[in-house]
Protein backbone atom coordinates (compact mmCIF):
# COMPACT_ATOMS: atom_id res chain seq x y z
CA UNK A 1 0.00 0.00 0.00
CA UNK A 2 1.35 3.43 -0.52
CA UNK A 3 1.87 5.47 1.82
CA UNK A 4 0.13 8.87 1.29
CA UNK A 5 2.48 10.56 3.73
CA UNK A 6 5.58 11.16 1.92
CA UNK A 7 3.42 13.10 -0.71
CA UNK A 8 1.62 15.37 1.59
CA UNK A 9 3.51 18.28 0.97
CA UNK A 10 4.16 18.28 -2.25
CA UNK A 11 2.08 20.57 -4.46
CA UNK A 12 1.40 20.05 -8.32
CA UNK A 13 -0.31 22.69 -10.52
CA UNK A 14 -2.04 21.07 -13.01
CA UNK A 15 -2.64 23.40 -16.32
CA UNK A 16 -5.19 21.84 -18.45
CA UNK A 17 -8.02 23.57 -20.49
CA UNK A 18 -10.35 20.31 -20.61
CA UNK A 19 -12.55 20.14 -17.45
CA UNK A 20 -13.06 16.67 -17.35
CA UNK A 21 -9.67 15.54 -17.76
CA UNK A 22 -8.82 18.76 -15.49
CA UNK A 23 -10.65 16.81 -12.79
CA UNK A 24 -9.73 13.11 -13.46
CA UNK A 25 -5.99 14.48 -13.10
CA UNK A 26 -6.44 16.39 -9.90
CA UNK A 27 -8.56 13.69 -8.24
CA UNK A 28 -6.14 11.05 -8.89
CA UNK A 29 -3.57 12.74 -7.90
CA UNK A 30 -4.91 13.82 -4.59
CA UNK A 31 -6.14 10.40 -3.65
CA UNK A 32 -2.12 9.72 -4.13
CA UNK A 33 -1.26 11.88 -1.52
CA UNK A 34 -0.32 15.33 -3.65
CA UNK A 35 -1.73 18.75 -3.16
CA UNK A 36 -3.48 20.64 -6.51
CA UNK A 37 -3.29 23.82 -7.98
CA UNK A 38 -5.47 24.27 -11.26
CA UNK A 39 -5.88 26.43 -14.05
CA UNK A 40 -8.07 26.10 -17.40
CA UNK A 41 -5.70 28.80 -19.41
CA UNK A 42 -2.08 30.39 -19.80
CA UNK A 43 -2.82 33.64 -18.10
CA UNK A 44 -4.83 31.58 -15.34
CA UNK A 45 -1.81 29.45 -14.63
CA UNK A 46 0.47 32.63 -14.46
CA UNK A 47 -1.92 34.39 -11.90
CA UNK A 48 -1.89 30.96 -9.54
CA UNK A 49 1.72 31.54 -9.94
CA UNK A 50 2.00 35.18 -8.86
CA UNK A 51 -0.41 34.87 -6.26
CA UNK A 52 1.84 31.76 -4.86
CA UNK A 53 5.13 33.94 -5.89
CA UNK A 54 7.26 33.44 -2.31
CA UNK A 55 6.35 29.20 -2.71
CA UNK A 56 5.97 28.03 -6.13
CA UNK A 57 4.13 24.57 -6.47
CA UNK A 58 6.56 21.51 -6.59
CA UNK A 59 5.95 20.42 -10.19
CA UNK A 60 3.72 21.72 -13.06
CA UNK A 61 2.07 19.54 -15.45
CA UNK A 62 1.02 21.98 -18.35
CA UNK A 63 -0.90 21.36 -21.31
CA UNK A 64 -0.08 23.11 -24.47
CA UNK A 65 -3.26 23.66 -26.36
CA UNK A 66 -4.41 26.66 -24.00
CA UNK A 67 -6.69 29.48 -24.70
CA UNK A 68 -5.63 33.02 -24.54
CA UNK A 69 -2.16 32.03 -23.98
CA UNK A 70 -0.54 28.70 -25.40
CA UNK A 71 1.74 26.33 -22.95
CA UNK A 72 4.85 26.81 -24.51
CA UNK A 73 4.44 30.79 -23.50
CA UNK A 74 3.97 29.76 -19.99
CA UNK A 75 6.76 27.61 -19.67
CA UNK A 76 8.62 31.10 -21.31
CA UNK A 77 7.53 32.86 -18.40
CA UNK A 78 8.10 30.06 -15.59
CA UNK A 79 11.32 29.48 -16.59
CA UNK A 80 12.09 33.37 -16.60
CA UNK A 81 11.68 33.10 -12.89
CA UNK A 82 12.35 29.18 -11.77
CA UNK A 83 13.79 25.76 -12.71
CA UNK A 84 10.76 24.33 -11.06
CA UNK A 85 10.02 20.52 -13.01
CA UNK A 86 7.06 21.13 -16.08
CA UNK A 87 6.29 18.32 -17.54
CA UNK A 88 4.25 18.78 -20.79
CA UNK A 89 0.88 17.10 -21.58
CA UNK A 90 0.16 17.60 -24.99
CA UNK A 91 -1.60 15.56 -27.92
CA UNK A 92 0.94 17.14 -29.91
CA UNK A 93 3.51 14.85 -31.31
CA UNK A 94 5.48 16.31 -33.85
CA UNK A 95 9.51 16.70 -33.26
CA UNK A 96 9.52 19.89 -33.90
CA UNK A 97 7.09 20.85 -30.87
CA UNK A 98 8.76 18.24 -28.50
CA UNK A 99 11.96 20.13 -29.58
CA UNK A 100 10.68 23.42 -28.73
CA UNK A 101 9.73 22.52 -25.67
CA UNK A 102 12.60 21.16 -24.35
CA UNK A 103 14.98 23.73 -25.99
CA UNK A 104 12.27 26.38 -23.65
CA UNK A 105 12.88 24.22 -20.61
CA UNK A 106 10.77 21.59 -20.17
CA UNK A 107 11.75 18.78 -18.47
CA UNK A 108 9.56 15.80 -19.53
CA UNK A 109 6.84 15.55 -22.48
CA UNK A 110 3.74 12.96 -22.17
CA UNK A 111 1.89 12.12 -25.44
CA UNK A 112 -2.30 12.12 -24.84
CA UNK A 113 -3.80 9.89 -24.36
CA UNK A 114 -1.30 8.64 -21.29
CA UNK A 115 -2.30 6.39 -18.39
CA UNK A 116 -2.65 7.79 -15.01
CA UNK A 117 -0.16 5.29 -13.50
CA UNK A 118 1.97 6.29 -16.29
CA UNK A 119 1.87 9.99 -15.31
CA UNK A 120 2.40 9.56 -11.97
CA UNK A 121 5.65 7.43 -12.54
CA UNK A 122 6.74 10.40 -14.94
CA UNK A 123 6.10 12.68 -11.44
CA UNK A 124 7.55 10.78 -9.39
CA UNK A 125 10.55 10.08 -11.19
CA UNK A 126 11.10 13.84 -12.44
CA UNK A 127 10.75 14.65 -8.55
CA UNK A 128 13.51 11.93 -7.28
CA UNK A 129 15.74 13.95 -9.72
CA UNK A 130 14.42 17.04 -8.50
CA UNK A 131 15.11 16.54 -4.85
CA UNK A 132 17.86 17.90 -3.18
CA UNK A 133 17.77 20.87 -5.50
CA UNK A 134 17.59 23.90 -3.57
CA UNK A 135 14.14 25.29 -4.17
CA UNK A 136 13.75 28.90 -4.10
CA UNK A 137 14.65 30.69 -0.78
CA UNK A 138 12.95 33.57 0.41
CA UNK A 139 14.51 36.81 2.19
CA UNK A 140 12.07 39.65 2.78
CA UNK A 141 11.57 41.26 -0.91
CA UNK A 142 14.36 39.04 -2.04
CA UNK A 143 14.05 35.37 -3.20
CA UNK A 144 17.21 33.23 -4.71
CA UNK A 145 16.89 30.46 -6.59
CA UNK A 146 19.75 28.28 -6.16
CA UNK A 147 19.57 25.98 -9.45
CA UNK A 148 18.79 28.77 -11.83
CA UNK A 149 21.70 30.95 -10.27
CA UNK A 150 18.73 33.46 -10.41
CA UNK A 151 18.38 36.74 -7.90
CA UNK A 152 14.44 38.51 -7.82
CA UNK A 153 13.19 41.21 -6.42
CA UNK A 154 9.28 41.18 -5.59
CA UNK A 155 9.04 38.42 -8.23
CA UNK A 156 11.32 40.25 -10.75
CA UNK A 157 14.37 38.83 -12.06
CA UNK A 158 17.57 41.12 -11.85
CA UNK A 159 20.46 40.40 -13.63
CA UNK A 160 23.76 39.74 -11.15
CA UNK A 161 27.12 39.01 -12.60
CA UNK A 162 28.46 36.05 -11.45
CA UNK A 163 30.40 37.29 -8.51
CA UNK A 164 27.74 39.60 -7.35
CA UNK A 165 25.47 36.34 -7.31
CA UNK A 166 28.24 34.81 -5.36
CA UNK A 167 28.48 37.19 -2.25
CA UNK A 168 24.87 37.72 -2.34
CA UNK A 169 24.57 33.87 -1.96
CA UNK A 170 27.20 34.35 1.31
CA UNK A 171 25.37 37.26 2.33
CA UNK A 172 22.13 34.68 2.78
CA UNK A 173 24.14 32.32 4.00
CA UNK A 174 24.96 34.06 6.90
CA UNK A 175 21.90 36.31 7.45
CA UNK A 176 22.40 38.23 10.56
CA UNK A 177 25.85 37.43 11.29
CA UNK A 178 29.02 40.42 11.12
CA UNK A 179 31.31 38.89 8.17
CA UNK A 180 34.54 40.63 7.75
CA UNK A 181 35.84 42.23 4.74
CA UNK A 182 38.79 39.56 4.76
CA UNK A 183 36.39 36.83 5.43
CA UNK A 184 34.94 37.82 1.73
CA UNK A 185 38.23 37.53 0.05
CA UNK A 186 38.64 34.02 1.50
CA UNK A 187 35.40 32.18 0.85
CA UNK A 188 34.33 33.91 -1.79
CA UNK A 189 37.42 35.20 -3.93
CA UNK A 190 39.31 32.05 -2.70
CA UNK A 191 42.56 31.93 -0.52
CA UNK A 192 44.83 32.47 -3.61
CA UNK A 193 43.36 35.72 -4.37
CA UNK A 194 45.69 39.31 -4.34
CA UNK A 195 43.12 42.16 -3.94
CA UNK A 196 42.32 43.97 -1.27
CA UNK A 197 39.22 44.63 0.83
CA UNK A 198 38.60 47.47 -2.09
CA UNK A 199 36.85 44.45 -3.86
CA UNK A 200 34.27 43.96 -1.76
CA UNK A 201 33.33 47.12 -1.02
CA UNK A 202 32.94 47.83 -4.95
CA UNK A 203 30.63 44.61 -5.47
CA UNK A 204 28.71 45.34 -1.93
CA UNK A 205 28.06 48.79 -3.85
CA UNK A 206 27.21 47.15 -6.84
CA UNK A 207 24.82 44.75 -5.59
CA UNK A 208 22.97 47.55 -3.11
CA UNK A 209 22.55 49.42 -6.41
CA UNK A 210 20.82 46.40 -8.36
CA UNK A 211 18.26 46.02 -5.17
CA UNK A 212 17.18 49.43 -4.85
CA UNK A 213 15.52 50.19 -1.93
CA UNK A 214 16.11 46.93 -0.63
CA UNK A 215 19.95 47.26 -0.82
CA UNK A 216 19.19 48.34 3.03
CA UNK A 217 18.70 45.02 3.65
CA UNK A 218 22.96 45.21 3.71
CA UNK A 219 24.11 47.03 6.59
CA UNK A 220 27.94 48.35 6.95
CA UNK A 221 29.76 47.95 10.18
CA UNK A 222 32.25 50.08 10.13
CA UNK A 223 35.51 49.38 10.92
CA UNK A 224 34.56 45.56 10.32
CA UNK A 225 32.44 44.53 7.28
CA UNK A 226 29.18 43.97 6.69
CA UNK A 227 25.88 42.28 7.78
CA UNK A 228 22.77 41.18 5.59
CA UNK A 229 19.76 41.69 7.79
CA UNK A 230 16.00 41.64 5.95
CA UNK A 231 14.34 44.99 7.70
CA UNK A 232 10.42 45.45 7.44
CA UNK A 233 9.38 46.43 3.96
CA UNK A 234 8.66 50.07 4.41
CA UNK A 235 8.74 52.66 1.82
CA UNK A 236 11.62 54.91 2.73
Amino acid sequence: MEDRSTNEKIRILVVEDEEKLRSTIQEYLQLSGYQTLEAQSGTEALRVLGANEDEWPDLVLLDLMLPVMNGFDVLEKIREKSSIPVIILTARCSEEDQLRGFSLGADDYLLKPFLLSVMKAHIEALLRRAKGAVRRRAYGAISIDEKAHKIFVNGQYVPLTPREYEVLLYFMDNEKIVLRRDRFLDEVWGIDYNGTDRSVDTIVKQIRLKLGKYGRYIDTIYGIGYRFEVKDDEDN
